[in-house]
């Protein structure tokens, strides 16, 4: 996965959260990126194919997992990251048995956080599909 053509899906229902992943994104060279305040509009777009995944837990009507597990039946390849600002451990652990890639407790280093996940989506990504250098 080259950099700019990652396509990125948000979904938060707080606005301020939303924004501020998505300017963080833009700042890192991603322009592809779809904003959601819930889950089920997130899942009526998944034929879009996003790779990457920001699902923030507690929202309403779906949470985090709840999405989550439905968009691994859709599209086992998107990379899911589920985002909180609970920092409950059964909610981390509950994502990554259900498939995410990664787990992220808001407010403490996360989009610093999310911008080492990302690199990491995308070496891991060079690795697999036979463009990986050895430096």
């Amino acid at each position: 996965m080259e950099k700019g053509n990652l396509k990125f899906f948000i979904v938060d229902d707080d606005h301020f959260c939303r924004m501020l992943y998505h300017q963080h994104l833009v700042n890192l060279g991603y322009k592809d990126n779809l904003l959601f305040d819930n889950g089920y509009d997130c899942l009526e777009k998944m034929n879009l194919q996003p790779d990457v995944i920001f699902l923030d837990y507690d929202m309403k009507s779906l949470n985090g997992i709840e999405v989550l597990r439905a968009v691994k039946q859709m599209n086992s390849t998107a990379h899911l990251l589920i985002l909180s600002g609970n920092d409950d451990s059964r909610i981390a652990a509950d994502a990554m048995k259900y498939g995410a890639y990664d787990f992220i407790k808001k407010g403490e280093r996360d989009l610093e956080k999310i911008s080492t996940v990302i690199n990491r989506i995308c070496a891991t990504s060079k690795k697999q599909s036979g463009f990986f250098v050895n430096s």
